[in-house]
C-alpha cells in the first residue's frame, strides 16, 4: 500500500502524510506572525489544508501535540485552538502541550493524528 505525502518547503520532510486509514500533519506559521495567538489561527489554517489534501478533516481528529516556546501562553493558544475546533466534544482529540524550543520566530508548532473519511 502506497504512503501518500503533502509536500512542504523544508528539505528532507514533508508536512503531512497518509498510510490506510490514518492521516499525519505538522505546520507552524508560513507568516511568522508575532503573537502566539496569530501564529496559532495560522498554524491550524495550514493544517486544515494539509489534512484537507490527505483526505481527512479537524473532525477525524485523533491526537494533536502543540508545541509552544512559552508554556506561559497556553491560554492564548487554547483560544484559538477552542474557536477551531468547535464546540462538539464528539470531535475533540486528545491533545498534550509542552513547552520547547522551536526555530526561528516559531512559538507554536502542532502536530495532527488524524482518521481518513
Amino acid at each position: 500500500m502506497d504512503i501518500k505525502r503533502a509536500k512542504g518547503n523544508a528539505a528532507g520532510r514533508s508536512i503531512g502524510s497518509a498510510f490506510k486509514d490514518l492521516v499525519t500533519a505538522v505546520a507552524v506559521d508560513p507568516t511568522s506572525a508575532p503573537t502566539v495567538a496569530e501564529q496559532t489561527r495560522n498554524t491550524l489554517a495550514k493544517l486544515d489544508k494539509v489534512l484537507a489534501e490527505l483526505g481527512s478533516d479537524k473532525t477525524r481528529l485523533i491526537q494533536a501535540t502543540v508545541y509552544l516556546t512559552d508554556i506561559k501562553k497556553k491560554d492564548e493558544m487554547e483560544g484559538e485552538w477552542v474557536k477551531w475546533i468547535g464546540s462538539n466534544s464528539d470531535h475533540w482529540p486528545q491533545r498534550a502541550c509542552i513547552q520547547v524550543g522551536l526555530a526561528g520566530k516559531d512559538q507554536v508548532e502542532i502536530v495532527l493524528v488524524a482518521a481518513k473519511k
